[in-house]
């Protein structure tokens, strides 16, 4: 068992939902099942996908609703997406039934966000859980030990079923069963998304475009599809755990770019899965990229989990100047430069360094990055 970043008995507050957000399949209902299986007071835990709990959880009857949850200290409802105006039906339980905790996890933020946004404004936590973090892993190896597994993650990610798995044969059936069997799952869903195959497409695009800069209109012409589509279709997989978009930074230098922005998939192996190609590192061409979307995505894990608050953005200047990765917090600028190989060195550009002198630059390769990401 690896130990999850987060203790829910922490995080879990009376006459207050908890939500839980996060891809299929990175160990939400496992890490729901340990915490009530550790807890003395009674609970009740139900799926969203019992019709019987929609019914009654999307009726808005305070009498049905009040019903359901009297009696118990702990109401948890996994897979709460799938039931119908949930956050209505968890703002009447939290108003209504004193000291009452309440835990929901789903896997769709587009449709949960919108379901418990605005019912339960001022009564809910919300957490979100990744594919397993390093910061998670140096619990279980040392730091050696997580270098000499770093192709491992880089080929095949870190969704837990991935992890945990013994062979590399097994490894690539997890995640091409993640791909074909969950991934656009909740994507699909939704009335205005028709043709997988569409989706497969664009996802395809993004997978060899990762960490550059992408055109929409190049994307549409491709795809023969209109622009608002596409960015519709990205926006999606965003929502949806698949992807992270990362915009341009600028402080009005008329030189940076801004208008497009750079996409990294949330998981190597998912990446990698997308065009199927799990070969070892010594016989790919794309290095450069599987080792841009880990550190970028391992970052943005270590700073959820570790409350570091924040924005994240790329710079880059029309005549080829670039800063890989800059983030924004407590009104200081990190720049960060991502070398797979410990003998390359890094230029400063010199418009940064003339217009944010007191931006912080790093060069991050493979022999330093744990610092950056543990």
């Amino acid at each position: 068992m690896i130990k999850r970043a987060y203790n829910l008995g922490d995080l879990v507050q009376p006459n207050k939902v908890l939500v839980i957000y996060g891809p299929r399949r990175v160990g939400k209902t496992t890490l729901l099942n340990n915490y009530l299986s550790g807890i003395k007071t009674k609970y009740k835990l139900d799926s969203g996908d019992n019709i019987r709990v929609q019914q009654v959880l999307s009726s808005q009857d305070f009498t049905k609703i009040i019903e359901y949850a009297s009696g118990y200290d702990l109401i948890a409802i996994d897979e709460a997406q799938q039931v119908p105006n949930i956050g209505m039906g968890l703002k009447i339980i939290v108003d209504q039934i004193p000291g009452i905790k309440v835990i929901a996890t789903g896997s769709s933020s587009f449709d949960l966000a919108g379901a418990v946004g605005e019912p339960l404004t001022g009564r809910k936590t919300t957490i979100t859980l990744y594919p397993i973090a390093q910061i998670e892993l140096i619990s279980k190896y040392n730091r050696h030990e997580l270098k000499e597994k770093l192709e491992e993650f880089l080929v095949f990610g870190s969704y837990p079923e991935a992890v945990t798995a013994k062979s590399r044969k097994d490894k690539i059936a997890v995640l091409e069963e993640i791909v074909s069997s969950y991934l656009l799952k909740d994507v699909l869903a939704l009335d205005r998304v028709k043709s997988s195959k569409v989706l497969l497409d664009l996802l395809k695009l993004i997978a060899f475009q990762t960490g550059s800069e992408v055109s929409l209109n190049e994307l549409a012409t491709q795809l023969k599809l209109d622009v608002k589509t596409i960015g519709r279709y990205l926006d999606i997989f965003e929502k949806a755990f698949i992807i992270k978009r990362i915009g341009g930074f600028s402080r009005n230098l008329r030189k940076e770019i801004v208008s497009k922005a750079k996409y990294y998939f949330l998981d190597n192996g998912i990446r990698n899965a997308v065009i199927s190609q799990f070969n070892p590192l010594d016989s790919r061409n794309d290095i450069g990229i599987l080792w841009e979307n880990f550190m970028v995505t391992e970052r943005i894990k270590k700073c959820a989990y570790r409350n570091i608050y924040g924005s994240f953005y790329f710079w880059r200047t029309y005549d080829g100047q670039e800063v890989d990765l800059v983030e924004e917090r407590e009104g200081k600028l990190y720049g960060y430069e991502f070398r797979w190989s410990a003998k390359d060195k890094m230029k400063t550009p010199k418009d940064w360094q003339k217009t944010y002198a007191n931006a912080e630059l790093k060069l991050i390769n493979k022999e330093n990055y744990l610092d950056f990401i543990l």
